[in-house]
């Protein structure tokens, strides 16, 4: 790949320069920090010296992918961390100082790291009893949702750096509306002060605790700060405007030791800023940090996608710089209107399908949605799936158990574990056995009805069924069904596996073989690895002591934890679309923290508030809870719009600077819900597609 003139001086700046690299999405600072990276090993550079830290491991990718190019020099492991991974690292190293100093009851114990699904775990352990006592009566979302809100309140205590006793005064200042929230923000701050005293006396690290440790007790300490300035000597740090205040903290403090430091900042970023990234507190390295290099040249959009992106985030926000005269001839647009959501859907499959006859990789489509629920979720797969449409959805907080792949897995498991009590409907059954045994779900309920006796979760032989309804049923079908059901008598027969090794055995015994239904499906092969890796942590987390036979127990308890829905931990393999040829469904925050660009975009219900309003959090506030807050002022509706307009803003340009060629606009006279659509994404594109006027 050719370098311009701009990313060649950041590859080449010496190698005991700290240089930041800023510009907007698309103007190749990321492929600058990778060839920077590549730079460094070709001269001579320790690999294990070399730290890349970026704000969410995804967006390690590049970095990673890098290493194994033919490019790479050989030798040594770089580094590539998130602060919270470099935090868990130094904890685990640092364990016998950090112990007592942060008050854990077992000092001559091991710490147990939680992740966000063993975390609402424990989570639910503790807040399930107190809903009797009233605890939330006046809050109406999911458990899930509630266990989930009250461990952000702890990461943003953490990542913004105030003691996490304060996390409901802080709301309760900020509030303006009904009284009786005021007594939710009481509720959430108890349980957030019962939840770290729990993790406290059982030696548990959530995220919060591991990085209050890292920062507060090691990093203070000489020892640490040695080891950690002799590891490492170079640094690349990517997309700082999606970190958190206190990783900028940490970096400024450090960035002197540093031999060498390459800082990349993506203006008009901070699309995290829900998860606590903090573009302002970014803005401090362009003063720490002399030595810059702008990067203004558009890798990725054609002419007429920039014209649109100007006077679109112009129309959205009109304090915005004002777009450049449009030159373009062909629109960068096209309208897909239809008066209903379901001829909507209909519409975005066959233009989709269009676009594919013309020869356009289906990896380079995207199909976004403000928010992607789980019917509409299902509505566009069939219909993609109907066309022949290759296609793969990703949706982060989707729970496991949302998941097919996953439902069938653990029906199989609770069939091979009788012990466990647990007896699956006949139609979880039936459901199970068309996606294991690769069949429609006619003949599989058709099975399920016959062989299925839900007393004690047994399966009868198919050689004990009619022949007549063995020709219907398929004697092929018939012999992978006698194959599971051997497989899983035998298995029944011998001493029960951890659930995470039993998934593993079924998976490549059975169900990866040749003519069963994870064979080619590697969509379902990738959420089978995904549970297999969340099993794997919760057992490790439980932290058995007993024999395997009651490890395997466990395997009940982490079914009754994913039944709550608990929001699904990162899987990385995931978020790897790069390598797969298929069209993504995905939300539109989700896209944007893939950071790879496509040449066609779909905008689902641009009528939708979704892509302006926040989602409602009764039990936390992202901006309230972050460091640009002033304590004890009041969150009014002023606030509220003004944030909507910066979130729309920053949101729409930076779709449309990963949008290579041409934007699709779905819009239904009534939306998703069936409510009539005027939400602020489409008065604003009303403004901006008009020709000849420039909006105001």
């Amino acid at each position: 790949m050719r370098l311009t003139a701009s990313q060649r001086a950041v590859v080449n700046a010496p190698l005991n320069e700290h240089l930041l690299v800023a510009g907007p999405a698309g103007s190749g600072k990321t492929t600058a920090g990778v060839h920077r990276l590549l730079r460094l090993l070709k001269k001579g550079v320790p690999a294990n010296e070399i730290l890349v830290l970026v704000p969410q491991r995804t967006l390690g990718f590049p970095y990673s992918d890098a290493l194994r190019t033919p490019q790479a020099e050989a030798g040594g492991e770089i580094s590539i961390l998130t602060i919270g991974g470099l935090a868990r690292r130094m904890t685990e190293l640092f364990w016998p100082l950090a112990v007592e100093a942060a008050g854990f009851a077992h000092p001559d114990r091991p710490p147990t790291f939680l992740t966000l699904e063993t975390a609402q775990y424990y989570m639910a352990h503790l807040v399930r009893p107190l809903f009797d006592q009233g605890y939330f009566e006046s809050v109406v979302i999911d458990r899930n949702r509630l266990y989930a809100q009250i461990l952000d309140n702890l990461n943003k205590s953490a990542t913004v750096g105030f003691p996490h006793t304060e996390i409901g005064e802080r709301l309760a200042a900020a509030w303006s509306g009904d009284p009786a929230q005021q007594r939710v923000y009481a509720d959430a701050q108890d349980c957030a002060n019962r939840f770290r005293a729990y993790c406290l006396e059982h030696n548990l690290l959530d995220f919060s605790l591991q990085l209050e440790i890292f920062l507060d007790i090691l990093w203070p300490q000489a020892i640490v700060r040695a080891y950690l300035t002799r590891a490492f000597r170079h640094l690349i740090y990517d997309n700082v405007e999606e970190d958190i205040p206190r990783a900028h903290d940490l970096i400024l403090d450090w960035l002197p030791a540093f031999d060498s430091a390459l800082l990349i900042h993506d203006e008009d970023g901070g699309y995290r800023i829900f998860l606590g990234a903090d573009p302002l507190s970014a803005g401090r390295f362009q003063r720490a940090i002399p030595n810059q290099i702008r990067l203004d040249e558009n890798h990725v959009q054609s002419p007429a996608v920039a014209a649109l992106e100007a006077r679109l985030t112009r129309a959205v926000a009109p304090a915005s710089p004002a777009p450049p005269p449009d030159e373009t001839e062909a629109p960068a647009y096209t309208l897909v209107h239809a008066p209903f959501y379901p001829e909507l859907l209909d519409k975005i499959a066959a233009q989709t399908a269009d676009l594919l006859a013309d020869g356009v990789p289906a990896s380079e489509i995207a199909i976004l949605a403000p928010y992607l629920s789980d019917a509409l979720r299902f509505a566009l797969m069939q219909r993609l799936e109907a066309a022949d449409i290759p296609v793969r959805s990703h949706r982060p907080s989707r729970s496991l158990r949302d998941e097919p792949a996953s439902q069938a897995l653990l029906t199989l498991a609770a069939l091979a574990h009788p012990a466990w009590g647990l007896r699956p409907t006949r139609f979880d059954v039936a459901y199970a056995f068309m996606l294991a045994l690769e069949t429609d779900l006619v003949r599989a309920q058709l099975l399920a009805e016959i062989v299925y006796r839900p007393k004690d979760a047994a399966l009868t032989g198919f050689e004990q069924i009619k022949p007549e309804v063995q020709e219907r049923i398929t004697y092929r079908l018939g012999n992978r069904y006698t194959l599971l059901r051997a497989w899983l008598d035998e298995y029944r027969q011998s001493e029960p596996l951890p659930l995470d090794h039993f998934l593993r055995r079924l998976f490549g015994e059975v169900l990866s073989q040749p003519g069963f239904g994870f064979h080619h499906n590697f969509d379902a092969v990738r959420v089978a690895a995904s549970l297999v890796e969340s099993v794997r942590k919760f057992r490790l987390a439980m932290q058995p002591t007993q024999e395997d036979a009651e490890a395997a127990d466990l395997g009940r308890e982490y079914i009754d934890l994913l039944q709550e829905g608990v929001i699904a931990a990162q899987y990385l393999e995931s978020w790897r679309a790069d390598a797969e040829e298929a069209v993504l469904v995905a939300p539109a925050y989700t896209f944007l923290m893939m950071n790879r660009p496509v040449r066609f975009q779909f905008w689902l219900d641009v009528g939708s508030s979704g892509w302006s309003e926040r989602l409602a959090q009764p039990l936390t506030q992202p901006y309230v809870l972050s460091r640009n807050w002033e304590p004890g002022r009041l969150w009014t509706d002023a606030d509220e719009v003004a944030a909507g307009v910066q979130a729309l803003a920053r949101l729409t340009s930076g779709l449309l600077r990963r949008c290579r060629e041409h934007l699709f606009l779905g819009l239904t006279n009534v939306g998703e819900t069936g409510f009539e659509q005027r939400g602020a994404l489409l008065r604003a594109l009303q403004v901006a597609v008009q020709k000849g006027r420039t909006p105001a």
